[in-house]
């Protein structure tokens, strides 16, 4: 029971970093394959908040958020003089530079050893050490995002987003300022991501830069694409089966040295007859151009 708890866990927190990035792809239209490292740069600012000088993961949250949100505004304000394969570009280079000083600066974040004894969340003094109670938690926090970035998407505010996406001239011609608002979506989507490196980081009570590689921002990516772009329902399917259905392959018995190389031929494989059948994803309404 506690492994079907522990996936939905795990679950919860990509539905949270596949939302945010369906807010920059599909909603917008902005190609990026750096979303990792600002599910990095969340779960770092908030361990290291906690470790070295004993904040409270709640405070981190939020923390983690802004700090992410801010590496978001420094990665929009460059790639507004670029577009379509030079910003997925500039976003694929964000995503190595950050994972390098993860990786490199040992003094701060200890490198390719990690960080250790993370410490967990506690409401009212009481540790949520039971799987079920952060499960709650994650819920409550996918719920949240769920609420902002449906709001955010069904206002008018979401219609010149998707006015962006279909044709930025148009935009621009009705007197939009189309450059903020790109940087107002690399904000948010960089903020959730922030918020789901709080929820991994005080979970797993360990990090390394292993688990914030430019494949992680791949994943995410797959998983907006296989659910449906623009579609929030779509965010759900894609975080659920590509989480999940690569844990099916352990109940088949292969080695680990299979079993890691066949998951990602499938991941592949998954994404080439997507790409012929189903270009939009399950439930998308848009599709890359």
């Amino acid at each position: 029971m506690e492994y079907i708890l522990h996936i939905l866990v795990i679950t919860g927190i990509y539905i949270v970093l596949t939302l945010g990035l369906n807010l920059v792809i599909g909603f917008t239209g902005l190609p990026s394959l750096g979303h990792a490292a600002f599910y990095c740069v969340g779960g770092y600012t908030s361990a290291l908040l906690a470790l070295k000088f004993g904040i409270s993961p709640w405070v981190g949250m939020l923390a983690g958020g802004i700090m992410a949100a801010i590496f978001g505004a420094a990665v929009a304000f460059p790639a507004l003089r670029i577009k379509d394969d030079y910003l997925a570009l500039a976003t694929f280079g964000f995503g190595v530079i950050v994972y390098s000083v993860a990786k490199n600066w040992v003094d701060l974040t200890r490198g390719p050893m990690g960080l250790p004894g993370i410490p967990g969340y506690t409401l009212f003094g009481l540790p949520l050490s039971e799987i079920w109670s952060y499960l709650i938690l994650v819920i409550i926090v996918v719920i949240f995002t769920v609420i902002c970035i449906g709001r955010i998407t069904d206002s008018p505010y979401g219609r010149v987003l998707k006015g962006v996406r279909e044709d930025e001239i148009a935009v621009l011609s009705l007197g939009r300022n189309v450059s903020k608002f790109k940087i107002e979506v690399f904000i948010i989507g960089a903020f959730f991501a922030g918020i789901a490196g709080n929820l991994y980081a005080h979970y797993i009570t360990f990090i390394d830069p292993s688990s914030f590689t430019v494949i992680e921002s791949i994943t995410i990516l797959l998983m907006v694409v296989f659910g449906g772009m623009a579609s929030l329902k779509g965010s759900f399917i894609g975080a659920a089966a590509l989480v999940i259905f690569p844990e099916l392959l352990r109940f088949i018995g292969l080695p680990s040295s299979v079993a890691a190389p066949l998951r990602q031929m499938l991941y592949g494989l998954l994404l080439i007859v997507l790409m012929i059948k189903r270009p939009q994803g399950i439930l998308g309404k848009y599709r890359l151009k």
